[in-house]
């Protein structure tokens, strides 16, 4: 598949972009699948007659259509059957090979704490996925990649709040909730767990120069997390719930690349209810980050939106798209993640003070960025009284963003974000370690 991702015209890409190799076939590539995964009903979704009158009055006023074009939208459906074929020969051929999960994954992270030179007669698909992963594609402006990085920081614990709350509405798409349901990272009382550590890799990455340092630990968990895709992707791939011509293949380029903009434009814009206020130079350097994490993470879609403008076209195909098909797999996802954070058995005292808080909190953040009527839909927990906390301190907040553009201000007010993430997450995780590791039997 092709790497090349296109300048803000977004016309879909035919050959790699200067100075980037061909890319290799994956298993996935022989597969036949339709042109468009039936599940995901664009072409009747943006042809309602109320979406019709929407787009010419929409074209009469700007100029520009609600949607993507249509090489675009080709682009974006293609890659639903598009995999990581760079990773998934390393992981064929180690893990899956001679040297086996246990001292392939020992290997992987020497060669991500040491270098590769650390590693003796390293397997060639190693070498190709070094390589790979330590060359810094002539796009990356490593200034505006850090300048993103850090509205990440400033957001703070903000970050996972509204990621979450997002996500829960894509699990209403059986084409996002089944591997997750399959593998059980977000289902039941895995919920809390499996969300801790996606918060370690949002740390982890938007740490100062972590994405773009040699050797860090940001790089590192990148690496973790984008092998970890391999191994679902085949084992979800091979069971009898999948259905390709329906979904595409599990954690597709598409929707790797819906990921990218669910930490960038959506949050961006959906912050300001809370009071955090991201300019339109801050949501483009949070689009070049993202962009450039997910190169780190093997993410090599025809086409990438660099604009605002069509990343809210894509946001808006994708909404008129879903086929709400989840099912009782997508409710246990949705219900179960404000849930995992409510006070557990056995804990008193400021432990579980903290606890309900956080409870009470995701739960407001849950019906507060969950579109209304699939929130009707699902048994979720009260978001009341904490809606009116979440909703009560705007103007604190609005005050804070305000002073945090004083250079000063600002550099302490990132500090203490910083501190407070990593406070949130050591109580929640409460002495585990983020293990990124997916190599476990499916639940069914």
């Amino acid at each position: 598949m092709s790497t090349n991702t296109e300048k803000s015209t977004g016309t879909r890409a035919a050959v790699p972009a200067p100075g980037e190799p061909a890319a290799e076939r994956s298993g996935f590539d022989d597969l036949v699948h339709p042109d468009v995964a039936t599940a995901f009903p664009y072409r009747k979704g943006m042809n309602t007659p109320g979406m019709l009158r929407a787009r010419r009055v929409v074209r009469r006023v700007t100029g520009k259509d609600i949607f993507p074009t249509q090489d675009q939208i080709d682009a974006f459906c293609a890659d639903m059957f598009a995999a990581d074929p760079v990773a998934e020969r390393f992981v064929d051929e180690v893990f899956y090979g001679e040297i086996g999960p246990v001292r392939g994954r020992a290997m992987l992270k020497q060669a991500l704490a040491e270098g590769l030179s650390s590693i003796q007669d390293p397997p060639p698909s190693m070498v190709a996925l070094f390589d790979e992963f330590e060359k810094v594609p002539d796009w990356v402006d490593p200034e505006v990649v850090e300048a993103g990085a850090r509205v990440w920081r400033r957001w703070g614990t903000m970050l996972f709040s509204v990621a979450g709350g997002i996500t829960l509405e894509m699990y209403t798409e059986a084409a996002v909730a089944t591997p997750l349901s399959l593998a059980g990272g977000y289902a039941g009382d895995n919920a809390l767990r499996r969300f801790l550590e996606t918060a370690r890799f949002w740390i982890d990455v938007s740490e100062p120069g972590a994405l773009l340092t040699p050797g860090s630990t940001g790089r590192a968990t990148a690496m973790m997390v984008r092998v970890m895709h391999v191994s679902v992707r085949r084992r979800v791939a091979e069971h009898p719930e999948w259905d390709t011509s329906r979904w595409g293949i599990p954690i597709s380029q598409s929707y790797m690349m819906m990921t990218l903009l669910g930490g960038s434009v959506a949050p961006a814009l959906a912050l300001w209810t809370t009071g955090i206020q991201t300019t339109r130079s801050e949501i483009y350097q949070l689009i070049a980050f993202q962009r450039y994490l997910g190169h780190v993470v093997g993410v090599r879609s025809r086409w990438y939106p660099q604009t605002i403008a069509d990343s809210l076209r894509l946001l808006a195909l994708v909404s008129v798209a879903r086929s709400h098909d989840a099912g009782d797999h997508g409710a246990e996802l949705i219900t179960s993640f404000p849930r995992a954070f409510a006070p557990r058995d056995g804990h008193t005292g400021f432990r579980r003070l903290r606890e309900t808080y956080n409870g009470g909190v995701y739960a407001a953040y849950a019906r507060l960025f969950m579109m209304p009527q699939t929130y009707r839909r699902y048994d979720m927990p009260s978001a009341f009284p904490w809606l009116l906390w979440v909703v009560g301190r705007v103007p604190l907040v609005a005050v804070v963003e305000t002073a945090r553009r004083i250079p000063v201000v600002g550099r302490v007010h990132e500090k203490w974000m910083r501190r407070h993430r990593e406070s949130w997450y050591h109580a929640q995780m409460d002495g585990r370690e983020a293990e990124f590791d997916a190599s476990g039997a499916l639940r069914r």
